[in-house]
């Protein structure tokens, strides 16, 4: 059958179960967008800004458990989307973004040119670092082999990002379906589990057997193999306190019976005593990078033999500590054969130890009396608040970076059903709008809630239009704290001044309530906790898209968390996980360790 190149294209897209093509127009991909356009089997969605458009297909990725696509013309185009293309790498996210090119008589070839075609950009050579796939596609018959193998390493393996130019006269090309070239699998080399897949198992359980504090630590990876009702079976056959990444937050809901918490430098005090006092870690999906372990691997669970789960060997080798059984495997399929191998758990009574963790949780909670009492909107309260006012079916989205996120992890207490999806490994500012879109896309336009903050949003606030447009349920909470607060505590904290970092530095933010409303959202805002819960009920009764700017205080403290200490010669040193500021009296720390504390 003949077709047009372009037409093929959006065909095989829909034929990948995509509902929706996030895309910003341009000459440079006029075929793909004409095509894209009026395909009836997906819904092409307009944003303002391609990196919007790229934020927004890697959330839609998540919340759908499939692929995400986004379609940009060519130069800016591309560049404008290098950075949601690099959170959905470091987020192992499957995404296909498309990209127009000028067509192939304009290409720079081997000129040596920085630019020959109109907006010409070799976005290739730009994305390769931050893909698993990324090709001009030059020879129109081989279409259907370029799109096949890009989808098939976008989902396999360790998923991510792939990218596809394609040349405004291929675009355009005529091509027969009957003679295109197909992708085969068998020239992928096999991300192969571990041959002794069996033998590191039956090694964990010895190990397990042996243990009187083990602790189990799962991670997105346990998502992205489509193995959470296996995990859960694995749960109840080992009975042992569980902690959670903070990716892989809404895995459990937060009172799930052996749930400690989500561990590391901002963390909850139970969480990482937990972990810090373990002598068994089972990590499975969970890539323990700085943002777990902080910045000392050898303080990191120092008590405790280490199994680490990774299908990726590279994030295995990277460990500056010693990991005792080395597992370069599919989560699933560890968690699997740990499964089959259940009837050779001891039935060790680890009464005391599961006993001491709930303690811990109990003990230490984020939200503490004084945030509720205080006049001001305390992050932790809102967030306390929120929590408890949202149903299983809803979908969250916190922002990326900021004082906005860490406060709001620290604190929301997940529950069955939800989703809760954060990009904390790239911490782009502008990922909250775009990535609620997306989310309420995928989720079949359940409502949303996006909590992002006053500086954040600033980056990608023309979505407001988007989300009015589709009349997407959203609603918006804005954390307003007068600017980049985050940045204004390490400003404060390490130099004693500020630069850029609020209305008295360099920066001004617009009033969030003004805009808004030009844009045609539904606006209120809450400055006091006197009526906290009715307020926030209110919001989120509120049909339509709604934006409640949240009057924070300027200063609230980030905490728990790590701190760095300088010694008398000048050297900071990081304090361990177990020993968060603001510092606990010393003889209450020392009864918490069951290992010995390190010397200080």
């Amino acid at each position: 059958m003949k077709i047009k190149l372009s037409d093929y294209v959006a065909q095989f897209i829909a034929a990948q179960g995509v509902k929706h093509v996030f895309m910003v127009p341009g000459g440079g991909a006029m075929h793909l967008n004409d095509s894209f356009g009026h395909n009836r089997d997906f819904e092409f969605v307009c944003n303002h800004h391609e990196q919007a458009s790229a934020m927004a297909a890697e959330t839609y990725a998540r919340i759908s458990n499939n692929i995400g696509a986004a379609l940009v013309t060519t130069g800016p185009g591309g560049t404008n989307a290098v950075t949601g293309v690099a959170g959905a790498w470091l987020d192992s996210t499957p995404c296909i973004f498309i990209s127009g090119q000028v067509k192939r008589a304009d290409l720079i070839g081997d000129l040596g040119v920085r630019q020959n075609g109109v907006q010409e950009v070799d976005i290739v050579s730009i994305v390769k670092p931050i893909t698993k796939y990324a090709v001009v596609v030059m020879d129109p018959n081989l279409i259907r082999y370029h799109l096949e193998k890009a989808a098939y390493l976008a989902r396999n393996g360790r998923p991510g990002p792939v990218w596809l130019d394609i040349p405004l006269d291929v675009q355009a090309s005529m091509i027969e379906t009957d003679k295109l070239i197909s992708f085969s699998k068998s020239e992928i080399p096999v991300t192969a589990n571990s041959n002794d897949l069996s033998i590191k198992a039956e090694q964990t359980i010895k190990l397990l057997n042996e243990s009187s504090r083990p602790v189990i630590f799962l991670g997105n990876g346990v998502r992205l193999s489509n193995s959470i009702k296996d995990a859960l079976t694995l749960l109840e056959k080992l009975k042992i306190p569980v902690l959670l990444t903070w990716p892989a937050m809404d895995m459990l809901p937060d009172d799930y019976e052996l749930l400690v918490g989500r561990p590391g430098p901002v963390a909850p005090r139970g969480a990482n005593f937990a972990l810090q006092n373990s002598d068994l870690l089972i990590s499975i999906g969970a890539r323990l990078d700085i943002v777990v372990t902080g910045y000392a691997h050898d303080k990191f669970a120092r008590a405790a033999k280490k199994v680490m789960v990774d299908i990726d060997k590279t994030e295995l080798k990277k460990m500056k500590t010693t990991v005792d059984i080395p597992v370069c495997a599919d989560a699933g399929a560890f968690i699997r054969e740990l499964i089959k191998l259940a009837a050779r758990i001891s039935n060790v009574d680890r009464s005391p130890w599961i006993n001491r963790c709930k303690e811990w949780k109990k003990k230490y909670p984020v939200v503490l009396p004084e945030y509720k009492e205080a006049k001001t909107v305390s992050t932790y309260t809102f967030t306390d608040t929120l929590s408890d006012l949202l149903t299983g079916d809803d979908v969250i989205i916190p922002c990326s970076s900021g004082a906005g996120i860490e406060t709001f992890l620290l604190a929301y207490k997940a529950k069955k059903g939800q989703r809760v999806v954060n990009t904390t490994a790239l911490g782009s500012m502008g990922n909250g709008l775009p990535a609620a879109i997306g989310g309420c896309l995928a989720s079949g336009r359940k409502r949303t809630i996006c909590v992002d903050g006053d500086g954040g949003m600033q980056f990608n606030i023309q979505e407001l239009d988007t989300m009015v447009r589709l009349k997407l349920p959203i609603k918006l909470f804005i954390l307003n704290n007068g600017g980049y607060a985050s940045i204004r505590t390490s400003q404060s904290r390490y130099f004693n001044r500020l630069s850029g970092a609020d209305s008295t530095s360099g920066l001004s933010l617009p009033n969030i309530s003004n805009i808004a409303s030009a844009y045609g959202l539904k606006v209120t805002k809450i400055s006091d906790q006197s009526n906290l819960k009715k307020d926030i009920a209110t919001v989120l009764e509120t049909p339509g898209t709604v934006l409640c700017e949240i009057m924070t205080p300027f200063d609230e403290p980030r905490a728990p968390s790590m701190m760095s200490m300088q010694k008398p010669d000048g050297t900071m040193i990081s304090k361990p996980l177990e020993d968060l500021w603001p510092f606990l009296e010393r003889e209450e720390f020392l009864s918490n360790m069951i290992i010995p504390p390190l010397e200080e």
